[in-house]
């Protein structure tokens, strides 16, 4: 399975968020949506990814005067990205080596979406259920021949 089969059935919509952006505004997108990475785009460009884990983290250093910083101030910039042409079994594999759960996924120089390890995750379970049911199928006769 490729990473444009997981984008289909999950969509294209992605939440982003501009590096001028208070923390408070990048907070309030993750709990509306109940997600857990932001993409960073500035001028339609990606240039960053912000995470829950990294708010929590400047909130334990800076308390409240976390709410003073931007953005662009806690965004990782280094990204590792994926393409719609990789394989999940790759993908997922580069997330769990790299200890990152949020990965952007590029068409060129343009942002396709973002996939997570739950998605990831989401997609084996729905093939194993499939490949169960009909080995089920299979094995109780349901097939003629």
């Amino acid at each position: 399975m490729k990473v444009s089969d997981l984008l289909k059935n999950k969509g294209y919509e992605t939440e982003t968020i501009e590096p001028d952006k208070s923390i408070k505004e990048a907070m309030d997108v993750i709990v509306a949506k109940r997600i857990g990475a932001l993409p960073v785009l500035d001028k339609g460009e990606l240039v960053g990814i912000i995470t829950e884990r990294d708010i929590f983290r400047l909130l334990h250093k800076n308390g409240a005067g976390a709410f003073t910083f931007k953005v662009s101030d806690v965004m990782t910039r280094k990204l590792v990205v994926g393409i719609l042409d990789d394989d999940i079994e790759m993908v997922q594999a580069i997330m769990t080596n790299n200890r990152f759960r949020h990965l952007p996924i590029m068409d060129g120089r343009k942002m396709a979406g973002i996939i997570s390890i739950g998605d990831i995750v989401k997609s084996h379970v729905k093939n194993l259920q499939i490949e169960n049911r009909y080995l089920i199928d299979y094995i109780t006769g349901k097939y003629p021949g």
